[in-house]
Formats: C-alpha cells, structure tokens, sequence
C-alpha cells in the first residue's frame, strides 16, 4: 500500500498545501498561456520537508539551466489547490519544481524529439526518483511536448528571465 501511494505521488508531483496563494491582479503571460497570478508573499528563500526531505527555495531563477527527466501528472489531482494556491487543471500547461520559485516561467525542451513549451511554475514537485527527474508536467504540458505516452522524457529546463517572459507576452 505505501508503495501505491509513493507511486502515485512519483506520477503526480504532489501537492502541498501552505504555499503562498496570489490572489488579485495578473502579471504578462507568454502567449497562449495563463497568466500568472501576483500578490501574495513570495516563497523565494522558504524551507520545506516531504517524506523527511528538506527542500530551499531558490531566492532567485536568474540562470537556472538544467538537464533532467521529466514526469507528468493529470486528472487524479483536478481540482485540488497546488503549492501557488491555484486550482489545478491538468487541461492547461502548468509544472512543478522542488526548487525554483513559484511563478518562474521556464522553457522545456524535449531533447528526445525537440520540442519546447513555455511554462509557470505553480506546484512543488517531483518527490520520486530526484536523483533523475527534475520536474513534474501537467498533462496538458506533457501532451504538448510529447511525454504523455513514454510517461517520461529527457529534458531541459531554462529559466526566463522577466524580459523574456515580457518579450514573449507582447507576441
């Protein structure tokens, strides 16, 4: 049974519940993808534990870059609040990370079929095998960039920067 439960929450990215909720106003948007909610207190710099793990927050994303395996998650987590406070909805490109801040805009690429796809930050994740997998996928994500079907894929994962993310919204 516990390692049902591990499993599912390897597929699924794990939310936790506590993370700071942006309510109010929306900041820019790449094209084609939700805005980012802005307001509430940032989590850049917290600390938090999962299955006795101790986890640092990046106070900043300027010039994350890394290789990795990427997971998706979907339907059993619709509806349920991420680690940003939103409602999840594996219908529309979101994606979790143990480290980076909440509401960092990052680029995947699929370095098994090339692929890219932009997307926010919103959700703490991947809690299984993080010796290899870098980021979780909703499964709106996934579908876009070809991971549904392999259920995990060889990726990259860059940082934005915030005139990017402006550069891209203006498009």
């Amino acid at each position: 049974m516990a390692a049902a439960g591990l499993l599912l929450l390897s597929v699924s990215g794990c939310t936790l519940v506590g993370y700071p909720s942006g309510h109010g106003e929306t900041a820019p948007s790449p094209a084609g993808i939700p805005a980012a909610p802005v307001g509430g207190p940032s989590d850049a710099g917290r600390t938090y534990e999962v299955f006795g793990v101790r986890y640092q927050v990046m106070d900043q994303a300027d010039g994350y870059r890394e290789r990795g395996v990427a997971s998706w998650y979907g339907e059993e987590f619709a509806g349920r609040p991420t680690s940003s406070g939103e409602i999840f909805d594996p219908d529309r490109p979101s994606a979790a990370h143990r480290t980076l801040p909440l509401n960092t805009w990052v680029e995947v690429t699929n370095l098994d079929n090339g692929r890219q796809l932009t997307v926010r930050i919103n959700d703490r994740g991947p809690f299984a095998r993080t010796d290899e997998r870098i980021i979780d996928l909703s499964y709106a994500a996934a579908r876009q960039l070809g991971v549904v079907g392999p259920g995990t894929a060889r990726v990259e994962v860059r940082a934005l920067s915030d005139r990017e993310v402006a550069q891209a919204a203006r498009r």
